[in-house]
């Protein structure tokens, strides 16, 4: 797969079969559309083509909304590679970029510079100026212009259209189960392991604690979860059970969120080290403790159904 970051730097292809959208979450509906492009292209000897955007367009048109991203751009662009595309193009979104009309779009984008003979498109999809364009416009401009639109319907599991926004709210609200029946695969979350208080270590719970890579990536709530964790330099260390708290540490009086994974029988110095936690389910919300020996007791019991969870995987 060839990556480019602007639509300038790609040189038009004589059979191009496009896409669009953000693609955020790289979920199993976007996994649908994009089979289907690939073997479109397949059909007709031509090449796959995503076109996609950096920052989330709601990021510049909405941007009061404080929006989180389910994917880093470098996590998205690793997931996408996986999908067998043969070009990715993240291209820029600004507030000029946004003012562009379906008709300039299509006509300038997909076809001038990008080469589309085929459209492939998500079930309700809209696009240019004020979301003005629609599969009835595409199905409009293509005899005009010599492409073919596709229109793939909405993708359900277990009778709901899976979204990025529905699982972004998902994650949100510490529902990571769903989360990722929807994704397809574990909600991940890197970053890199600073030094903290060290109260985990007091109560015999020693923590990594985690300064996210990207401002722009969601954290799920508060809570305790069981997980794995990897160590993306390290591609041959297995991945570690363990179970991560996400919170204020009620206990001690804190008032800012931390991220800490305690790594079941690890014992490593991880220290400005870069970890990734991927979330599998979610054992309780953050709670407040009557002191310590409280709290070393709920870890136990943490403990033990986090292992019960993680060896069923």
């Amino acid at each position: 797969m060839k990556v480019y970051y602007s639509i300038d730097d790609f040189q038009k292809l004589e059979k191009a079969v496009v896409t669009t959208g953000t693609f955020d979450g790289v979920h199993h509906g976007h996994r649908k559309i994009l089979a289907q492009l690939n073997q479109v292209a397949a059909d007709i000897e031509g090449e796959s083509v995503l076109l996609t955007f950096f920052p989330h367009p709601r990021m510049v048109l909405q941007p009061d909304l404080d929006l989180k991203l389910i994917n880093s751009q470098n996590e998205k662009i690793e997931l996408l590679k996986s999908t067998g595309i043969d070009h990715l193009i993240i291209h820029p979104f600004t507030t000029d970029f946004s003012r562009t009309s379906s008709l300039d779009f299509v006509r300038n984008i997909l076809v001038n510079q990008i080469g589309a003979k085929k459209l492939v498109i998500g079930y309700d999809h809209h696009f240019g100026r004020n979301r003005e364009g629609s599969f009835e416009h595409l199905k409009e401009y293509g005899p005009l212009y010599g492409f073919d639109v596709e229109e793939i319907s909405a993708q359900d599991v277990e009778d709901t259209t899976v979204s990025s926004t529905k699982i972004r709210k998902a994650i949100e609200e510490g529902t990571i189960q769903i989360a990722n029946q929807y994704l397809g695969y574990t909600f991940p979350l890197t970053g890199k392991v600073v030094e903290g208080e060290k109260i985990g270590s007091k109560l015999g719970f020693p923590t990594a604690n985690i300064r996210v890579s990207d401002n722009l990536k969601i954290v799920p709530a508060n809570g305790v979860y069981a997980v794995k964790v990897s160590f993306p330099a390290h591609s041959e260390q297995e991945p570690v059970d363990g179970m991560c708290n996400i919170g204020i540490r009620p206990t001690f009086g804190g008032k800012f969120q931390t991220i800490e994974a305690h790594l079941f029988d690890f014992k490593a110095d991880l220290y400005g080290q870069e970890i990734c936690i991927h979330f599998h389910q979610q054992l309780r919300k953050e709670m407040k403790f009557n002191g310590p020996e409280h709290l070393k007791e709920q870890l136990r019991a943490d403990e033990a159904t986090a292992r019960d969870i993680l060896s069923s995987l």
